[in-house]
């Protein structure tokens, strides 16, 4: 478990780091409940189906339109405008998941009694801090390893000694 000095640090660097949440209000609450929801179905296996019907429709309906600029018109004005929308559904889901994997991610950091407390909050860093803090636990990570392999041929070498 790690100390509470460590935990009060590790909390006041996250605070330092990041700006308060801004307070929700209405009108956020309902667009983040109505994207999750829009989410979920658009990904589900009855929207493809819905979606693959709307074009077999479309493309049955071409030879009563004589496949006019507007028949073109109709299916290209209806995709564009779902990818501009979807395009903002997709980025505020991501988003959201994002935070919420960080928020896990420090959480666990900060139960670890061994952890780096650098860790928390690394998203946050910019590109050359972020390649140095990698860098460092890449170098951390092969020095643990070397002390693990000299620890097992270590304990070969006492277990294969005559005694």
């Amino acid at each position: 478990m790690p100390t509470n000095r460590k935990i009060r640090t590790l909390k006041t660097k996250t605070e330092a780091a990041s700006p308060p949440a801004p307070r929700s209000n209405a009108v956020s609450r309902f667009f983040d409940h109505s994207a999750a929801n829009v989410a979920k179905w658009v990904g589900s296996s009855v929207a493809f189906g819905s979606a693959l019907l709307a074009v077999l429709i479309w493309a049955a309906a071409g030879p009563a339109f004589g496949y006019s600029e507007t028949w073109q018109l109709v299916i290209n004005t209806g995709t564009t405008i779902i990818t501009f929308l979807m395009v903002f559904l997709i980025q505020q889901s991501q988003n959201k998941d994002g935070r919420a994997l960080h928020l896990k991610l420090d959480e666990l950091l900060i139960a670890l009694k061994d952890a780096d407390e650098a860790f928390v909050d690394a998203e946050d860093l910019d590109e050359d801090k972020l390649r140095a803090l990698a860098a460092a636990c890449t170098a951390r990570a092969r020095k643990l390893a070397r002390r693990n392999r000299r620890q097992v041929r270590g304990s070969r070498k006492s277990a294969s000694a005559p005694q």
